[in-house]
């Protein structure tokens, strides 16, 4: 008889089998064929294998429930039905360059809310974990939010809306401010990754423009039970397929909306929810 699993340990089952595939094809680079899916959009058949393992993984333990992944099961919707969440490489262009930045997000939503997720930083052993109600954790040890109070002792998290560059503008003279605002910015590669960074405390706040469910369905759960805020760069809850993001402590939360509201036009701010 098969083991009986919570939903968290299936999905720290299954992040630890997809790492497994991606060590393979770090070892073995020779071996990896690199796609484009755009001019700065990579996928690797790592990506592909990766995302295999890790649905065939939950599928041994949840073969009725649902699945929203980068490579195979992309949807622009959400329904109450229990759906896993699944990015098996965050930080594929990293993982195509050998820069050692990348992760898997493995989250489960029910009744549209984060129930459980997983996000496993192989390169460095971490494993961040989280369920609705019971903490965050960084390999079984509890993790909270920086206690951060102004910009300036504030270290921030972000990305590069390649995507998108309509924005570039904008986002370049919002950077500005806060390279002259706060002690400083980190860009890895990875939002999953930044995202857990956030709720363990070493960034005090993160903000990007151009994301995918995947990116953040496991790591806002994190933040959440870790004590910080999410929201939409409009101060909403349309994050998920909103494609845009505002999270960290709450005071640095607050600081990053006020400044977006601030250099980023109205119209650019809202959320690019699929029709």
């Amino acid at each position: 008889m098969m083991k009986s699993y919570t939903d968290l340990q299936v999905a720290h089952e299954a992040a630890l089998k997809g790492a497994d595939v991606i060590r393979y094809f770090s070892a073995n680079r020779h071996k990896l064929t690199i796609d484009h899916k755009g001019r700065h959009d990579l996928v690797t058949q790592a990506d592909v294998q990766t995302e295999e393992r890790i649905i065939e993984t939950i599928r041994e333990y949840r073969p009725d429930d649902f699945f929203l992944a980068e490579e195979s099961e992309a949807h622009d919707h959400l329904t109450d039905a229990r759906t896993w969440i699944i990015d098996p490489i965050d930080g594929t262009t990293n993982f195509a360059h050998g820069f050692p930045a990348y992760c898997v997000s493995i989250a489960l939503w029910e009744n549209r809310q984060p129930k459980a997720g997983v996000i496993y930083e192989l390169n460095s052993g971490e494993m961040f974990t989280a369920e609705a109600g019971s903490g965050a954790f960084l390999n079984g040890q509890p993790i909270r939010v920086s206690d951060v109070k102004t910009a300036s002792a504030a270290l921030l998290g972000t990305g590069f809306p390649y995507r998108d560059l309509g924005l570039i503008d904008d986002y370049l003279h919002l950077m500005k401010c806060f390279m002259e605002e706060t002690h400083g910015i980190r860009r890895p590669g990875s939002a999953a990754y930044d995202l857990a960074c956030v709720a363990a405390g070493r960034l005090d706040g993160f903000y990007e423009y151009a994301l995918s469910p995947w990116d953040v369905a496991a790591g806002v759960l994190l933040i959440q039970e870790a004590g910080g805020q999410v929201c939409d760069w409009q101060g909403g809850s349309d994050w998920l397929f909103g494609k845009r993001i505002i999270c960290g402590n709450p005071d640095i939360t607050a600081y990053l909306f006020d400044r977006i509201q601030h250099y980023i036009p109205r119209e650019k701010r809202k959320p690019q929810l699929p029709h």
